[in-house]
């Protein structure tokens, strides 16, 4: 696919209640690295495995939950482009200054109609640890924890599910690489910008603006096994797993962190091509689609959300 318009996800905010207990969490368990924390006390993570500044963003604040995922454009040009676009479809754009988060250039702001704010943005800062780019080793800082490699996406339940797919494929070039599609209408969408089985995904819930999971991506099975010893090491909150989806082939384990949002670590995932017809599930394996091995669906995966 070639490199153009929305490149892939940047960063995702969320927000944690006991600031010290996430960064443990983030960066003892799943193996992010601290990078830095800015004046109004919000902290900066990213796997060793990125270049950019930083791909999680830590708030605290009273309730658990996600304030916005965004994703890195081509360029200053591009994201005019897409500025314009927004604006003509009808939803209102706001200016964020460059430096708002250190590293992170000017970015563009808006709330999509499931109530999610998402952003794009074009430049942005390298920082330490990253991967070398000369006679480079594997890994340029020992791995811990459960070894992520890099943010890789997120899960949002709201409402106009329908909406937010007309929007990200007509406005923001993505494509649906998967659906659910149930007999009142559809039910999730799988929506990648790249080559991933999905860069994003949404759910369809009654309320607007919910968060289901953040996940990072592992290397290999053996890896979400790994991670699975160190969630019963910790005793840190499971949800299910391990286990593998149908949707994207993943194979996975979700957990919670100390605030109630829900973790993914998973390995795996077909390829996605922008020529590649969409790929579909309905009522009657729904479950198998979901989690493939157990082939029903996990009750607190369809009603925990922060």
């Amino acid at each position: 696919m070639a490199m153009t318009g929305v490149l892939r996800p940047g960063f995702i905010q969320i927000r944690v209640m006991d600031m010290e207990a996430a960064k443990e969490h983030y960066i003892k368990r799943i193996g992010l690295h601290q990078v830095m924390e800015g004046d109004d006390g919000r902290v900066y993570l990213k796997a060793a495995d990125e270049f950019d500044h930083h791909s999680i963003v830590l708030r605290k604040a009273d309730d658990a939950g996600c304030d916005l995922m965004a994703f890195k454009v081509l360029d200053e040009e591009t994201l005019d482009g897409f500025k314009k676009r927004i604006e003509d479809y009808g939803i209102e754009v706001d200016e964020v200054r460059a430096g708002e988060q250190p590293g992170i250039g000017r970015r563009i702001s808006f709330v999509i109609t499931s109530g999610h704010r998402i952003e794009l943005y074009s430049n942005c800062d390298q920082s330490d640890p990253k991967p070398g780019i000369f006679n480079s080793h594997i890994w340029s800082v020992e791995p811990h924890g459960m070894r992520a490699r890099r943010f890789d996406h997120a899960l949002f339940y709201g409402p106009d599910i329908d909406g937010v797919l007309d929007f990200f494929t007509k406005v923001l070039d993505f494509k649906l690489a998967e659906k659910v599609q149930m007999p009142d209408g559809l039910l999730g969408i799988w929506l990648t910008c790249g080559m991933k089985a999905h860069d994003i995904a949404f759910v369809k819930h009654p309320e607007p603006g919910k968060f289901h999971h953040v996940s990072f991506e592992l290397e290999n099975w053996n890896d979400v096994g790994r991670a699975a010893d160190i969630i019963t090491n910790f005793n840190i909150s499971i949800d299910i797993g391990p286990t593998r989806h149908g949707i994207t082939y993943g194979q996975t384990i979700y957990f919670f962190d100390p605030s109630g949002n829900r973790n993914e670590v998973f390995a795996g995932g077909y390829t996605y091509y922008p020529d590649l017809p969409t790929r579909a599930w309905d009522e009657r394996d729904v479950g198998k689609a979901i989690f493939y091995y157990e082939r029903q669906l996990n009750e607190a995966f369809l009603s925990v959300v922060t």
